[in-house]
């Protein structure tokens, strides 16, 4: 069979990809869940490994032929273990919310108790939240931020415990700007006899490169996506002691998963192999310093900050003061070529479709190769459309603005 290329085959597809390309290089994307995948990620992903069927663990799988992809997967595990000083990792998790599953079904019981952080107050939809599994499975308890503050309340972290005795803790956020201190976290489990999860999805980039504090001398289990900061393919990890291996394994297949993504784990892995060099660190490094310049520069346009600013690669802003909504911010942004997206904020009166703010973050921008000196002039974009919303030749101005400096730091 003569293999065809995409474009000769189906040219709907090819279209649809090239149109995403382009969006992708010619607008500013700050949505901070996102990243720039590296060519070689993207090589590995989609290579011929994309055939291959795995079923079970590296030396015990289910199919033959699959010594290569033994090796890839060990390659991906040990790198893993070295980035994030664990000492074991389930590198088959097809999702962050997967890698969580795969904690809950292991150690828990349908009835039994968990406690995450809210969603509306920065946390995520599978640490609870009502209409995700997690909430129509377990019993829920949710800690969230002070009102005066924007900063985990952890007082109130240790009174639920106590009063609540949950069996697992969930400890982090897809909406939270400040620094976890998993220690605190590690001492109210231990309290109340509870095991702690913590999810570094967000932070993932920073915690293995140190600027973040890491929770693997804390925390029972340590789940992450292998997106975001860290900059690899849409996937998911779990990290644990080595008492916890033999469940997590179990719970991950035949658990909860069939055959792994072995392409996806080769990419996982060249991820990995890039977070462990020296320039993978100096651009964690940049990443924080942008989103603090640009939280300092929208602050002083006038813009509120939950909890005041950022310590690591996002920032959560308040438009109650703007007198918008996160929808319509979002929107007006996207006409300028500005890509972020809608989001609640703690204590918020609006539903999730609509918002009283916006979620921005630099992993992308940062991955371009922009600075403190670009933050300076996107955070005036910004500015600008919010108070020219309703002014379409204002946000046609800055659109211009906005392809100006795409073309200064191309992608692709």
């Amino acid at each position: 069979m003569k293999m065809k290329s995409l474009r000769e085959v189906d040219a709907e597809i090819y279209s649809l990809i090239q149109k995403e390309k382009k969006r992708e290089n010619d607008k500013i994307l700050m949505i901070a869940s996102e990243n720039y995948a590296s060519r070689a990620v993207m090589e590995a992903q989609g290579s011929v490994f994309t055939n291959k069927y795995a079923e079970g663990y590296p030396g015990r799988r289910y199919y033959g032929g699959c010594q290569y992809a033994d090796e890839v997967e060990r390659l991906a595990q040990e790198r893993a273990k070295e980035l994030f000083k664990v000492e074991h990792v389930n590198v088959q998790p097809h999702s962050g919310s997967q890698a969580n599953m795969a904690v809950y079904f292991a150690f828990l019981q349908p009835g039994d108790t968990i406690m995450g952080m809210s969603l509306t107050h920065g946390g995520h939809l599978s640490h609870g939240s009502p209409v995700n599994f997690t909430g129509k499975l377990y019993k829920t308890v949710f800690y969230g931020v002070d009102k005066d503050t924007g900063y985990i309340n952890m007082d109130e972290v240790r009174k639920l415990a106590h009063e609540h005795r949950p069996k697992i803790i969930i400890t982090g956020a897809s909406a939270y700007p400040r620094i976890i201190d998993f220690k605190a976290f590690s001492e109210i489990a231990k309290e109340v006899g509870a095991y702690l999860m913590a999810d570094i999805a967000h932070i993932a980039g920073l915690v293995a490169t140190g600027i973040h504090p890491s929770p693997s001398e804390h925390s029972d289990f340590i789940t992450t996506t292998t997106h975001k900061t860290l900059r690899g393919p849409r996937g998911g990890v779990v990290m644990c002691r080595a008492d916890h291996a033999k469940a997590i394994d179990k719970a991950v297949f035949p658990g909860i998963q069939g055959g792994p993504l072995v392409h996806v784990i080769a990419a996982k892995a060249v991820a990995f192999k890039e977070a462990l060099s020296e320039d993978f660190k100096e651009y964690q490094k940049r990443v924080v310093k942008n989103a603090k310049a640009l939280a300092d520069a929208l602050k002083k346009r006038g813009f509120k900050l939950v909890s005041g600013g950022t310590d690591n690669h996002l920032m959560l802003v308040d438009l109650t003061n703007m007198n918008l909504t996160g929808k319509e911010v979002e929107e007006a942004l996207d006409k300028a070529g500005i890509t972020v997206n809608k989001n609640t904020i703690p204590f918020d009166t609006k539903p999730p479709t609509v918002t009283s703010g916006i979620r921005i973050g630099t992993p992308c921008v940062t991955t371009r190769g922009m600075g403190e000196e670009e933050m300076e002039e996107i955070a005036e974009i910004i500015y600008m459309v919010v108070k020219n919303i309703s002014n379409n030749s204002v946000l046609m101005d800055m659109k211009k603005k906005v392809q100006t400096l795409c073309k200064r730091f191309p992608v692709y």
